[in-house]
């Protein structure tokens, strides 16, 4: 249970990071190689708990 109380906040907080950064005043190649490190981070971190589990 507790892996899957990580795995949502690790989602909620990418979510959350992807918002923010779509309303920064960054052009568009800019937001979009950070939206893609921000979504590899977050399959690295949901990964790295399946692997504990």
């Amino acid at each position: 249970m507790d892996i899957l109380i990580r795995a949502l906040i690790t989602f909620v907080v990418v979510f959350l990071v992807l918002y923010l950064v779509n309303m920064l005043p960054i052009d568009g190649r800019a937001k979009q190689i950070v939206r893609v490190i921000v979504i590899i981070i977050g399959v690295l971190s949901l990964l790295g708990y399946l692997v504990n589990f």
